[in-house]
């Protein structure tokens, strides 16, 4: 199949153009390279350096069949998107509202989203949280994946297009970005390895679902296959603390800091915690791979990064 992988050279999505292409798909990829890698770009993708909200984009359509869009690219910064939520709603909204409509217009045949578990439910009322839960985001980024989950549901009605909605936890691994203000195990492990004492907000113990990277593209490798419209949560279903992941990644850096904590964020979420039951019933996946040992290999990652 042609699929046409947006972000396709940043963190998730270079990661999928790799096992897609692996797998014997063909791969296109978009990326303004705001916070792609080039050395991430598969050498035996497409590559076309643009936007997602580039007019132009419908270029890239009309050169290449597409069969399949998986929509990585994103502002994925939550706290930009509360300093600057219009720019969140013209990359995250609008920007996906152009795809849509090229895919419309372009007769593709699926479209695989990456959304957000970890910014879309809010403050549990239950834990797990299943894909049934309230969806309550408390900043404009999880309200604008949600919104695009909503465009997606209107292009299956009306136009007939078939989704898949991957609701994330907090990803990790290999070339995720250290330089940002989210992903606390790669900007913990940048500085760590570099000899810079990383800041813990608050007292450290707010909980979220850390889910590696390997383990999401097995889940979009499932998706390519799947009938939709679904929403599936991409999980593993276990709560771990800041002050755990900054002092194991501090072991297996065999660095010396001792914890150091800096004033809370407000209104930071206290736990997160999600169920992947049902791709779990539905399609057999399910995390392979456990906190320590994912922390050891991002470690290994920054360590030859050096």
């Amino acid at each position: 199949m042609n699929i046409l992988i947006t972000g396709g050279a940043g963190f998730i999505g270079s990661n999928i153009a790799d096992a897609y292409i692996e797998n014997g798909h063909n791969v296109i990829i978009i990326d303004n390279m705001s916070t792609g890698v080039k050395e991430y770009i598969n050498p035996k993708a497409a590559f076309y350096k643009m936007d997602i909200c580039d007019n132009n984009i419908s270029q890239v359509f009309k050169e290449n069949k597409i069969d399949i869009i998986n929509h990585h690219a994103a502002q994925i910064d939550l706290r930009k998107s509360v300093e600057d939520p219009k720019f969140d709603i013209n990359v995250n909204i609008a920007g996906s509202v152009n795809l849509l409509e090229n895919a419309r217009l372009n007769g593709v045949k699926k479209f695989i989203f990456a959304s957000t578990g970890g910014a879309i439910y809010g403050e549990h009322d239950y834990f797990p949280a299943d894909e049934n839960h309230p969806v309550r985001p408390s900043a404009p980024y999880g309200i604008n994946k949600n919104c695009v989950e909503k465009y997606l549901y209107y292009y299956n009605l009306v136009y007939n297009l078939d989704y898949i909605v991957l609701r994330y936890a907090n990803v990790y691994g290999p070339r995720q970005n250290p330089h940002g203000e989210c992903g606390v195990i790669a900007i913990f492990t940048d500085k760590i390895i570099s000899g810079k004492q990383p800041l813990i907000n608050g007292d450290g113990k707010q909980t979220r679902d850390y889910v590696f990277v390997k383990d999401v593209v097995n889940a979009n490798v499932l998706a390519l296959d799947a009938k939709g419209p679904k929403i599936y949560n991409i999980a593993t279903t276990k709560e771990t603390d800041v002050n755990y992941i900054f002092n194991r990644i501090n072991h297996y850096a065999s660095a010396g800091f001792d914890e150091k904590h800096g004033p809370a964020k407000l209104g930071e979420q206290k736990r997160s915690v999600l169920s992947f039951q049902k791709i779990s019933s539905e399609l057999g996946w399910q995390p392979e791979t456990d906190i320590e040992t994912g922390l050891k290999i991002t470690t290994e990652f920054f360590k030859n990064k050096i």
